[in-house]
């Protein structure tokens, strides 16, 4: 079979728990060498997705397929295919780092020196190779992430889970597992994200779905929706009445909100100095004029900050 057929697309996909829907018509499809990323804040339905989407969660309605397998039903044989790197480590404090790669290699039938020559590669592939012989807890937490995807990697898998991949992980470690996922995608490996971190998804992500209560409420890639959502640039503001910048806001027809202790203005694409004139004659004692980012939008569309 060619890498090509191993798309994964998700049809109206419905989870609901008693009559509590959590995820409601989740619909889109996940290329080969793509990476998507799933936005949205803690319970907006994003976990719940990614066990439909691998097959460990039984839709209420809709299905997913992956190439030529339908799941739930045939959800081990697509397993097979496919990596996931969990919001938890859960790697064997019993083993050293070595054999939690060789040991899980025995899932795929993957034993004796294959198994090994995959582990030693891996760890080579994350950096890890000094670490084979440490045992779990003498990991740092970035290491213990890289040694995950690692474990995700066994099977040479088509397409990759990573839910909430970097939480807790310092800069330098997040760079670290960003240049592991890039790796993958120019392998042609497809990869579905979860994230709460909106650089992540910025830099990372070919398409954004951004998901708020269960449900999709907006996507496209990074710059689309920045571009459609907000605009090229938004203006930071404090020390000035409120009302002031509503009325500019209307003026102008440009999204404007209370934000902290300021306010948030988006200048319009076509006469944007003109609006910057007029918010620099009201001299507020703080003002920064920047790019609009992802957080902008889901600010807009949301209401809120992703926490």
């Amino acid at each position: 079979m060619s890498d090509d057929a191993l798309t994964l697309t998700a049809y109206d996909l419905w989870k609901c728990y008693g009559d509590r829907p959590v995820v409601q018509g989740i619909n889109f499809t996940l290329h080969p060498g793509e990476i998507v990323g799933l936005l949205g804040p803690n319970g907006a339905g994003k976990t719940t997705t990614v066990g439909m989407l691998y097959g460990t969660v039984i839709p209420t309605r809709g299905f997913v397929q992956f190439g030529p397998w339908q799941l739930p039903s045939k959800g081990k044989q697509a397993r097979a295919q496919m990596g996931i790197v969990t919001q938890e480590d859960n790697l064997d404090p019993d083993f050293t780092v070595f054999k939690n790669l060789s040991y899980f290699a025995h899932h795929y039938r993957l034993t004796g020196a294959k198994a090994r020559d995959r582990a030693a590669e891996l760890l080579s592939l994350v950096n890890l190779q000094d670490r084979a012989q440490a045992q779990i807890d003498e990991l740092s937490g970035g290491m213990k992430r890289r040694l995950v995807l690692a474990r995700a990697l066994i099977n040479y898998p088509k397409l990759v889970f990573l839910d909430e991949p970097t939480t807790g992980l310092d800069p330098d470690a997040r760079q670290e597992f960003w240049r592991l996922v890039s790796q993958l995608k120019q392998q042609g490996c497809g990869v579905l994200l979860t994230t709460h971190y909106m650089d992540e998804a910025q830099r990372l992500c070919d398409r954004l779905l951004l998901m708020q209560q269960g449900q999709v409420i907006d996507e496209g890639t990074p710059a689309d929706l920045i571009q459609r959502v907000i605009g090229q640039e938004v203006v930071e503001i404090e020390g000035v009445p409120p009302e002031k910048l509503q009325n500019l806001s209307q003026t102008f027809g440009v999204w404007g909100r209370l934000f902290g202790n300021g306010y948030l203005l988006a200048l319009p694409g076509d006469q944007p100095e003109t609006l910057w004139n007029q918010i620099e004659a009201l001299h507020p004692p703080r003002l920064t004029r920047r790019q609009a980012n992802l957080e902008d939008v889901f600010l807009r569309l949301t209401g809120s900050l992703l926490e």
